[in-house]
């Protein structure tokens, strides 16, 4: 019997879909040099689910989570004498390792750089030489590596992300007054039974001009409220709903549905036993036990701490070959998009999931336990 002819246009939809951006040459040459297959096309792009019950049910159970930073020396030798230089970027968030690569750090390092994430929020390598495998083995020390069913990935690799605002243009596309990529206060992953803890992004491709994140403390925007106004959202939970829409299997007339959690607004780290604020924008609800038009007073008024106190925020310039580590438990971020994808931005991005958000009312603030509080605090 002939083979069955299939017609051009029913061969192109039918075949994976190729590279047809072209990778920067950076990413490409990290790529090879880590033997990633690139010949099926690329990024790999899972089946996205289209129901929302099947999302619910990829992780929707209580899992053990033995936070590295806990286990650590405090004063964290190992990780400090191996380095060239420590340079904290500002009094409240944001440290910088020279001279270390993180691919060789000893399992002690390793856990020392957990509590310095969990205490400084987030922790930059610069000039690092990693590949996408060596990245998901070091995430793998934080916790269990997150493998998102909506974001493209690197092929063979799952759980390693791509991060690639070009190809993110393509599916949701953006200017000037609707920018692209990730660029709105967020916390990765809130939506999960356990969220994120550790997320570690390797952008090896960064526009020469533009381009910067920015993240902004959890313990100081709970340390900006007054001790009356903490009284108040202590021990409250919220909703908190995924970034991508799915459909009720049963009634999709209905249009799009998000995965709900409820989280508690004040968190307490497990590494360090400090209070958080743990709301962003883009992905809290409603406090629960509130009317609306209540609960819209105080989450604003919420999101405004975190966003307008600009003595709590970092912004970071990239370089390529740059790593940043941050915890999503003590944090919210924002990618800027100003250089609106003139010059390519490419890299890898690994996520570990956590502990079930808690909240301890003896708990201290970050300032509390490290005796820098005034009389009116």
């Amino acid at each position: 019997m002939a083979p069955i002819a299939i017609h051009p246009s029913i061969k192109d939809v039918i075949q994976p879909p190729k590279d047809t951006l072209g990778l920067p040459e950076p990413a490409r040459k990290r790529l090879e040099k880590a033997g990633i297959d690139l010949s099926n096309g690329y990024p790999y792009r899972p089946a996205k689910p289209l129901y929302l019950d099947d999302v619910y049910n990829i992780r929707n159970y209580d899992r053990p989570h033995q936070d590295p930073g806990a286990r650590a020396d405090k004063e964290k030798k190992s990780l400090f004498s191996a380095a060239e230089k420590v340079v904290d970027l500002t009094a409240h968030i944001g440290t910088e390792i020279v001279g270390l690569q993180l691919k060789d750090l000893t399992s002690g390092q390793r856990d020392e750089l957990g509590l310095l994430i969990a205490e400084r929020s987030v922790v930059f390598f610069r000039d690092q030489d990693i590949t996408p495998q060596q990245q998901k083995e070091l995430g793998e020390w934080f916790g269990e590596i997150e493998i998102h069913p909506q974001v493209p990935q690197v092929p063979g690799v799952p759980g390693v992300s791509v991060i690639w605002p070009e190809l993110q243009a393509t599916e949701r596309p953006a200017n000037f007054r609707n920018p692209g990529g990730a660029s709105r206060w967020h916390s990765d992953l809130v939506h999960e039974r356990q969220p994120a803890g550790v997320t570690h992004l390797h952008n090896d491709t960064v526009p020469s001009t533009g381009g910067d994140t920015l993240w902004a403390s959890g313990y100081a925007a709970y340390e900006k409220l007054s001790p009356s106004f903490r009284k108040l959202i202590d021990g409250k939970t919220a909703i908190y709903r995924s970034a991508h829409p799915y459909l009720d299997r049963q009634s999709p007339e209905q249009g799009p549905k998000y995965v709900e959690r409820e989280h508690p607004i004040v968190r307490v780290h497990p590494a360090t036993g400090w209070k958080a604020l743990w709301v962003n924008r883009a992905m809290t609800v409603r406090i629960v036990g509130f009317d609306k038009a209540e609960s819209d007073v105080i989450l604003n008024y919420l999101y405004d701490v975190y966003e307008k106190n600009v003595d709590i925020q970092l912004r970071f310039k990239w370089t390529p070959r740059t790593s940043a580590l941050w915890d999503n438990r003590i944090t919210i971020h924002n990618a800027s998009w100003d250089y609106a994808n003139k010059e390519p931005r490419h890299g890898t991005r690994v996520t570990a999931l956590a502990e079930k958000p808690y909240f301890d009312p003896e708990a201290p603030t970050r300032r509390q336990a490290l005796g820098l509080v005034g009389p009116d605090e």
